[in-house]
């Protein structure tokens, strides 16, 4: 069942992304040719009206054909006002970036109603370890107020538990077990009253850590409107920067080795069905809005490419020749491939090997 579910999602995107292009082309009154989801060779299509509908064999993506694409192109007089590079250069650039608009949405949606949902890390305690100093000490619920004076996120808590060492030798590594030699003083709130605890924290080898024995829980962030949207943008954010600094040091073999195909996002969207709704939704979401990302690269024959000449032909006040595009398309189209066979290379190496391991 989640392949099935992966595939509909991606289909999902596909169709929605190209669906933004058709609904801006013909709300701007171009002439739609073909609406396909995949590529050719043609499983099957209907025609409705001027436009024909179909799927193709093979499942990269998908496309809407506009007539008049090629500015070159001689028209017959009863479409030639409808063709592409007959509508002024707002138009071109509306349909063009419709497409990567409707990911944009489609991941600000799905990561803002996820925002409900979404648990933080808490002051309180959740376990205490049997046999641990904590033991008998701290209870599950105290709320940790403070640690010898420092209060703060969990990370400065465990800080300064750990700055409690063992006594050691110079330049010799502590025993697994052995005892800080001095208490720490940890101040928590116990059904809302303030209690005092002295505990001496213990050395763990496995974590090569000073610990007390116990472990935070999390709890229930509960957002407003606008925060949920202030998080859905901050994630969006991250996504698109951590993409942006990927792509631009692909060179290096490390941050090659980050990127995967259309293969590894299909099982890593099916393992995160299985795992649940809220990770498949967020995975998605991180898809989405991946495709907008690397689709406005200014390249042809991405969207980017034709909203980048758009642009250029605005500035210079009259059309680009189409041979120029044509030439700097090559290397649009060198770099897509090249990024294509990267991921894929990636996700043969995964699937033959350990796997995407998302568990």
């Amino acid at each position: 069942m989640s392949f099935f579910l992966a595939f509909l999602a991606f289909s999902a995107l596909i169709i929605l992304h190209e669906a933004g292009h058709f609904v801006a082309a013909k709300w701007t009154g171009m002439r739609v040719e073909r609406f396909f989801l995949f590529f050719p060779p043609k499983l099957f299509s209907f025609r409705r009206g001027e436009t024909e509908y179909g799927v193709g064999s093979i499942p990269l993506g998908g496309f809407v054909k506009i007539t008049g694409m090629n500015p070159d192109e001689e028209l017959p007089p009863e479409v030639a006002a409808q063709g592409y590079y007959h509508q002024p250069v707002w138009k071109r650039i509306v349909v063009i970036g419709a497409g990567p608009a409707v990911n944009l949405f489609i991941a600000f949606f799905l990561l803002f109603f996820l925002a409900f949902g979404i648990q933080e890390p808490s002051q309180n305690v959740d376990q205490v370890t049997s046999g641990s100093p904590a033991a008998g000490k701290l209870m599950p619920g105290d709320r940790i107020l403070s640690v010898d004076g420092v209060s703060g996120d969990q990370e400065k808590i465990a800080d300064q538990i750990n700055s409690h060492s063992c006594a050691v030798k110079d330049g010799a590594e502590p025993k697994d077990g052995c005892f800080a030699t001095e208490p720490a003083t940890v101040v928590v709130d116990r059904n809302g009253q303030q209690e005092t605890l002295r505990i001496t924290p213990v050395y763990d080898a496995e974590v090569e850590r000073n610990r007390l024995g116990f472990a935070f829980g999390i709890e229930d962030l509960n957002p407003s409107v606008g925060e949920a949207a202030g998080i859905s943008l901050d994630y969006m954010w991250f996504v698109t920067s951590t993409t942006v600094t990927t792509l631009s040091q692909i060179w290096q073999a490390e941050e090659r080795k980050e990127l995967s195909g259309v293969a590894g996002s299909y099982e890593v969207t099916r393992q995160a069905i299985d795992i649940g709704w809220r990770q498949a939704l967020t995975l998605i979401a991180l898809i989405s809005l991946s495709l907008a990302v690397i689709n406005l690269f200014p390249f042809l024959p991405l969207d980017g490419g034709h909203i980048f000449w758009s642009l250029v032909e605005k500035v210079r006040g009259k059309p680009v020749p189409f041979a120029v595009m044509e030439r700097a398309g090559l290397i649009g189209f060198a770099l897509v491939i090249g990024l294509f066979l990267i991921g894929l290379s990636n996700d043969i190496d995964r699937l033959t090997g350990e796997g995407f391991n998302l568990r």
